[in-house]
């Protein structure tokens, strides 16, 4: 362990990061309240939204910082997170759920579908939980889930399907794009905040994680779609809207070029700022080629992002010894269940950070990291993105933490034994 005993800060901050953790798996109960007790119902809605719960905690944090080292040294510790990330979800979310890429998109996992034998409501599932997953290692994972989550949406969850499909799309969803990540060194966040470090290039990524987690990939989504094939198929296919206009393929390629912009500037938070603001003036000089972007999803999964940076940034004091003290195997299946508690690309952060380390311990970090990164809104950045488009449709716009964490784990284990035995 550590030989500096923990500060009074560190400490309230990982009480709080506790409390905040045990807000996130109670949300559905705060939701539940909204709806039985009308008179408070704009509090319980508040507290129930996962994407508020670690930005709330993280303000009582700065205000305990507040008391306790002053104002001063709390918004020093504020304005030295790296918010980078949680302002390219919001961007790249905004983009990737504009209508023409979302048709675009839409086109092309159609298209795919059209290749299988088999009914179209089940080939274009199993093509959004397989496809969209993978293609998230080019066009980053936070870009892929909000495709996949709007998609889904649109086809199958505004429909009355049941619950244990909704979870068990959820779930195969979550756990596909964090793994579908790792085919390059650039798109899923727990890689990134080790590769240049390590050194791993695109072949390192693909020889090592990518066949590995694409094989898993199809997999879960193979499995998914067998077990529920027979309600999809049973499902009615989408109405043609007569009135909706095609989008010309000049604004298509205009929005595909600012997506492939910002993917490539990701890590220059005031160069993809500024595209942003351009790109919310092309929308507006042609707006009735869009429809409403989702700004406020955006806004709220970026504040529940700066909040986890907020809080994870004083888990260091503990986190770091106990990775440094696991063997690889150990590490791997306990980087699987720490992600479920804290964001995966926090955790290989500070695993990068142990000197030292080998090659097997690298694997087994990251391995570990991704492997988790399904089983709670909190495990992978791209997370609370798919949710926050998602939860509308589930029983009184809530979706059980406990239900996700359990249909989660049988596409985790295919992931496990995948980077595990392969």
């Amino acid at each position: 362990m550590s030989a500096l005993a923990p500060s009074p800060v560190e400490i309230a901050a990982t009480v709080l990061f506790a409390v905040a953790i045990v807000h996130t798996f109670s949300t559905k109960y705060f939701e539940h309240l909204a709806h039985t007790q009308p008179a408070h119902a704009g509090l319980w809605h508040l507290l129930g939204e996962v994407e508020v719960v670690f930005g709330f905690w993280a303000l009582v944090l700065v205000l305990v910082m507040v008391g306790l080292q002053g104002p001063t040294e709390a918004i020093a510790y504020v304005e030295s997170g790296n918010y980078t990330e949680a302002l390219f979800v919001f961007v790249i979310m905004v983009i990737a759920a504009s209508r023409p890429i979302l048709i675009t998109a839409g086109a092309c996992v159609r298209m795919a579908a059209r290749l299988l034998p088999l009914p179209e409501g089940v080939a274009t599932f199993f093509v959004i939980l397989c496809l969209v997953p993978l293609l998230g290692s080019f066009i980053t994972e936070p870009a892929a889930m909000t495709l996949a989550a709007l998609l889904l949406r649109d086809r199958y969850f505004s429909q009355p399907i049941s619950s244990s499909l909704k979870y068990a799309t959820l779930a195969v969803l979550f756990v596909n794009i964090s793994i579908g990540g790792t085919l390059t060194s650039f798109a899923a966040p727990p890689v990134l905040m080790v590769a240049g470090k390590w050194g791993w290039d695109v072949v390192f990524m693909m020889s090592t994680f990518g066949w590995k987690a694409a094989l898993a990939v199809i997999v879960n989504a193979v499995a998914v779609t067998l077990v529920f094939r027979r309600e999809l198929a049973a499902l009615l296919p989408p109405a043609a809207d007569q009135g909706e206009k095609p989008v010309p393929a000049g604004v298509v390629l205009v929005h595909l070029a600012f997506l492939c912009a910002v993917v490539v500037l990701a890590h220059h938070p005031a160069v993809f700022l500024g595209l942003f603001l351009f790109f919310l003036g092309f929308c507006e000089a042609y707006k009735h080629h869009q429809d409403r972007l989702i700004l406020r999803e955006g806004l709220l999964v970026a504040f529940f992002l700066a909040g986890l940076v907020t809080l994870g940034g004083l888990q260091k004091w503990w986190l770091q010894d106990v990775l440094a003290g696991m063997a690889p195997t150990v590490l791997f299946f306990g980087a699987t269940a720490l992600t479920a508690l804290t964001d995966n690309a926090a955790l290989t952060y500070l695993g990068s950070l142990v000197e030292g380390v080998t090659p097997a311990f690298q694997y087994a970090l990251v391995a570990g990291a991704v492997t988790g990164g399904g089983l709670t809104v909190i495990a992978n950045a791209p997370n609370p993105a798919g949710f926050s488009i998602l939860k509308g449709t589930f029983h009184e716009q809530a979706i059980s933490p406990i239900g996700l964490l359990l249909c989660a784990l049988p596409p985790t284990l295919v992931a496990v034994l995948a980077f595990q035995l392969l």
